[in-house]
Order: C-alpha cells, then structure tokens, then sequence
C-alpha cells in the first residue's frame, strides 16, 4: 500500500456564536481578510490558509457533532518577531494571557504567546 502524503492544512471551521463579531475581531487583530462565499458563507483568509466561520449548532451542512462556539485552540505561525507581534497586539487592544513562552510544535522548539479571541477560542501566534 502507498503512504498517503499531506503538504499543508488548507482551512478549518470555526463554530461561532456571532460570525460577525468574530470576523471583525480577527480582521482588527491579526489583518486577516474577510472573504464572502458561496451563499453568504464566511472566511476569514490569511497565507495559504483560511478559516471558515459558522453559525455554532445552526449550520446546516456538514460539521463535529458538538459545533459549539468558543471550543477551538489553535496555533499560527508567523515570521514577525514575537516581540513586535506582542507590542502590535497590545497597541490593537488584544490582552495577552501569556507569553512569549517556550513550547514545543510540529517542527521543534518555538516561542509562544497566547490571546482569547472574542468568544473565548485560544489562539497561540508562535516563531521557531
């Protein structure tokens, strides 16, 4: 049997209890774009990536059986030196729960820091 071969995450749905708000914060903080979809759909679109956003519980189409706004803990790389993405956080209003830190990620080391986006997702922006 031949090995199956991954390159790169391409999106993944993030279940929200105001997709609005959520997009407006992560456009605010982080300079992802907002992108509108299909009919009316959500993304927000940064690098090669995006993020789906999704009425939590309502949505219709094909989803985790607990679609559940506020259940997602995820880490973004970024080339930014964690001190400038700190400072730059700040100046936009981001609180900070923690960091930089040392932690360990899919290629080794890295340093962390960590926020709570409006509905309480924790997100973790790192450097290697």
């Amino acid at each position: 049997m031949a090995a199956i071969e991954l390159d790169r995450l391409d999106h993944f749905v993030m279940p929200c209890g105001d997709v609005e708000a959520v997009a407006a914060f992560y456009v605010q903080a982080l300079d992802m774009e907002k992108v509108v979809f299909g009919k009316g759909r959500v993304a927000l679109h940064f690098g090669r990536q995006k993020i789906n956003l999704q009425p939590a519980g309502g949505y219709p189409g094909l989803h985790a059986p607990n679609h559940l706004a506020g259940t997602q803990d995820f880490c973004l790389i970024s080339p930014t030196p964690l001190e400038q993405v700190k400072a730059e956080l700040e100046a936009r209003g981001v609180e900070l729960i923690e960091g930089p830190v040392p932690r360990s990620g899919a290629m080794g080391e890295m340093t962390s820091l960590y926020f709570r986006d409006p509905e309480g997702n924790l997100v973790e922006i790192s450097n290697y």
